[in-house]
């Protein structure tokens, strides 16, 4: 199918967005347009309500993390919000998770930090004999295992969760119209169904739609850069996403996607809970992402992501720092930081 020319003010978006550090999450951006959706008209919020009592889907541990001693309030408390991107379709949210990012809101600053862990990072999942590639915690477990993963190797309370499949991606992409990317080279990758190379994506600039994006932000092994390639895909689809779900022009869209997230996504904040995210609103372009820096090795014929030690201390740090927790932060890794700071040229 031949890709449409994208318009002068689609380039002139593109443009911009490259100046945007951000990673992908489907998961995130919809968990945005719920709050956004949710603060427009008395229309709407009948819709998020609707939605949200569908979706719900408590935790086996209960209200609270273990690593909290009461649980929170979105409203007066910073919290934490865990989003999974399930390698499943058709309503089944039990699968492997390939999409894992845990966005932190600070509520005095008004800001929203986004860390996106890769699929493959090598971690200990609880109650596992050995080490594994962390997208197997979900399938595993379920929710509470993936959560409790995410947790020993972030060392921070997870607070809430939401959990989406590829339906809810490619549903989103689709009844935007599409998304605008800049491919730096082409490929084929297989389809949502698991057709190898049923999809092409063409170098250059073109519209996708919901498939093709998925094929666009999935494929890793034909990329030179591997997951760094990868990554830097999947944040210009998120940048295109948000451009889209944040345009008054997409407002019509927001019933039928409310209609196709209620079969394709489970979560445990109740719809007053969402409410208090809206003083987050404005931060939706400032929003600061992350990506945890290791690398790529394989054994007995699996591919990992070794997570590097350094910027795992780091990252903690920032977390506990964003969150303002009791815990004093490692003074090992701010001791790095410092070293690390003191070496930059300036």
């Amino acid at each position: 199918m031949p890709k449409k020319e994208p318009s002068r003010t689609m380039r002139h978006r593109r443009k911009k967005r490259r100046n945007k550090k951000l990673i992908f999450t489907f998961a995130a951006l919809i968990g945005l347009v719920i709050v956004a959706a949710g603060g427009l008209v008395f229309y709407f919020i009948t819709q998020a309500s609707n939605l949200v009592e569908e979706t719900q889907s408590p935790l086996e541990r209960g209200e609270h993390s273990d690593m909290r001693e009461v649980a929170v309030d979105p409203d007066e408390d910073n919290i934490s919000v865990l989003f999974l991107g399930t390698d499943n379709r058709d309503g089944d949210l039990d699968g492997l998770s390939d999409a894992i990012l845990l966005a932190t809101f600070n509520r005095d600053e008004g800001s929203v930090n986004v860390i996106s862990i890769p699929r493959d990072s090598y971690v200990q999942i609880p109650g596992r004999p050995t080490q594994d590639q962390i997208n197997h915690a979900h399938a595993f477990g379920g929710t509470d295992m993936a959560i409790e993963t995410v947790e020993n190797l972030l060392d921070v309370p997870v607070d809430y969760y939401v959990t989406l499949n590829f339906d809810a991606f490619m549903d989103t992409v689709d009844i935007f119209g599409g998304i605008e990317v800049d491919s730096p080279f082409a490929f084929t990758e297989q389809n949502a169904d698991g057709d190898m190379d049923a999809i092409e994506i063409d170098e250059g600039p073109q519209i996708l739609d919901g498939e093709e994006a998925l094929a666009y932000v999935r494929m890793r092994k034909q990329d030179p850069a591997g997951d760094l390639g990868r990554g830097e895909r999947q944040q210009e689809v998120l940048g295109a996403l948000i451009d889209e779900a944040t345009s008054l022009s997409s407002i019509t869209n927001y019933n039928e996607v409310f209609e196709r997230l209620q079969e394709n996504m489970n979560m445990n904040m109740s719809f007053n809970e969402i409410l208090g995210l809206h003083t987050y609103a404005s931060a939706v372009n400032e929003i600061e992402y992350h990506q945890l820096d290791g690398e790529n090795f394989r054994e007995n014929g699996v591919d990992y992501y070794r997570v590097d030690d350094t910027d795992l201390a780091n990252t903690q740090v920032m977390l506990k720092q964003h969150l303002e927790l009791e815990e004093e932060p490692n003074p090992d890794a701010n001791e790095t930081i410092n070293a690390e700071e003191s070496t930059e040229p300036q």
